[in-house]
């Protein structure tokens, strides 16, 4: 073992395997973090808000009132559960891996699904897009694979949102899971000549790299909120009680739950009950039963219009584009789409089940006694982007083809999103599903967008 660096701590940090490289004072041996080592030394004890670090006994009052782990204040926004979605007074499911599964209940399953999308009249259609804002930055020979496929999503997302007319000034932008801020860097650069722009960027973590602090321009302002979307309420964001903008949503890779906690937060007036006009209870339909009367597709001037409940402060959203991810993270609780789900006799246990099965629809490409990689090369664990791979477990090696598994997890994926599809149109919106990207750039490629609905324009 070499000896400790003169003027340097000299206690041995194992897991680093090397002397701590504090400097020490005259005539000692050890740092103050580590002075309790030194015969003599001053008296330390571990700091109780957080374990990894010590702090001196007769100090620990001071300590504590400063310590980096101590309890913040909760920000004006910050409200408990807002938009967790109703629990029902009912525990979760129990969680069951497809593996532990017999195959009578796979079977049994795979027949409900099937019976579940009949006369679903909810497709998926194919439009790739791009905006020219990205072009030089997609030519740019210095980008690599990796950058190069997430320059590609977001172009075909910005296309979109201009295709929608969602891109203009007067408008605040608010990327959920914002993460460094790309998406509404790239919004930005497209509305160039716009100052009245505004832009929250939502993001639960801390995160290094961040481009919004380049955008701090005159008329055009980035604010960060770092709160979990599941605690956010935009009423009470000063930003927005300041100047009452109309906000348009926009998300990258929004992974399962987190979906449909940023559907709840933009569309349910931020937790506030949104009271519909007066309509029938919905009728609960059986898997044997037709449901093309329940229709995506059904008359927009039939449809509930949303006003704000009593005390309510209403936001005036003008639209989405939100990429989708990850299904087999979606949890019941939060899942915008029980009503969708409970008219055709399901419940949280299918849901549940779908939400695994999704997976297949990536990991299902690969033959199961093959090893992760399709046959473009991409690792599907990781696919570079930012969500997590499913449960090994719930790769079922049963008599189901590669190619069988992947058409039963699209299916589970379209029969989830058709939930939101619905609760958009309750909401009084138009929903649609595009496959914005190839699946040589992502696998998940699917794009959620929505306007509100006008009878007087036709569908997109």
């Amino acid at each position: 073992m070499a000896a400790p660096t003169p003027a340097r701590c000299s206690f041995y940090v194992e897991k680093k395997k090397r002397f701590c490289k504090m400097i020490v004072g005259t005539g000692r041996k050890f740092c103050g973090e580590h002075g309790n080592m030194e015969e003599g030394g001053s008296r330390r004890i571990v700091c109780p808000l957080d374990p990894k670090h010590t702090v001196s006994r007769d100090k620990l009052e001071q300590h504590l009132k400063k310590c980096n782990s101590r309890a913040k204040p909760k920000p004006v926004y910050y409200v408990q559960d807002v938009n967790a979605g109703s629990a029902d007074g009912a525990p979760p499911p129990h969680q069951v891996s497809l593996s532990e599964r017999s195959r009578s209940e796979l079977q049994d399953l795979l027949e409900k699904l099937q019976a579940a999308v009949t006369d679903l009249q909810c497709e998926t259609d194919d439009s790739v897009m791009s905006h020219p804002v990205l072009q030089e930055e997609l030519n740019n020979p210095k980008n690599g694979d990796a950058a190069f496929k997430h320059l590609k999503q977001q172009s075909s997302i910005l296309g979109h949102l201009e295709a929608l007319q969602l891109l203009g000034g007067g408008r605040c932008f608010v990327e959920f899971g914002a993460g460094r801020g790309k998406l509404s860097h790239w919004i930005h650069g497209a509305l160039g000549a716009h100052r009245d722009l505004h832009f929250l960027l939502v993001e639960r973590s801390s995160t290094r790299f961040k481009v919004d602090g380049k955008h701090q321009e005159d008329g055009v302002q980035f604010e960060r909120l770092q709160v979990d979307i599941q605690h956010l309420d935009l009423t009470k964001v000063p930003l927005l009680r300041q100047n009452s903008l109309p906000l348009v949503g926009v998300g990258k890779h929004l992974c399962g739950a987190a979906t449909d906690l940023s559907l709840r937060c933009l569309l349910e007036r931020s937790g506030s009950e949104v009271a519909l006009k007066a309509e029938p209870p919905c009728k609960r339909f059986k898997p044997s039963e037709p449901t093309a009367d329940l229709g995506l597709a059904a008359d927009r001037s039939e449809r509930p219009v949303p006003v704000p409940g009593p005390g309510c402060e209403a936001l005036e959203v003008l639209g989405l584009a939100v990429a989708l991810c990850c299904h087999h993270r979606c949890e019941w609780r939060h899942y915008v789409g029980k009503e969708f789900f409970l008219q055709r006799g399901l419940g949280a246990a299918e849901f549940a089940a779908f939400c695994r099965m999704s997976s297949w629809a990536t990991c299902g490409l690969r033959p199961a006694n093959q090893d992760g990689s399709t046959s473009d090369g991409t690792n599907q664990k990781g696919e570079e982007e930012e969500h997590e791979p499913a449960e090994e477990t719930d790769t079922f090696t049963g008599s189901l083809s590669a190619e069988q598994r992947e058409r039963v997890g699209r299916l589970c994926k379209l029969m989830i999103d058709s939930g939101r599809v619905d609760f958009l149109r309750r909401k009084g919106f138009q929903g649609r599903l595009r496959r914005y990207a190839s699946t040589r750039v992502t696998l998940e490629n699917v794009l959620l967008t929505a306007v509100p609905s006008d009878p007087c324009t036709p569908k997109l």
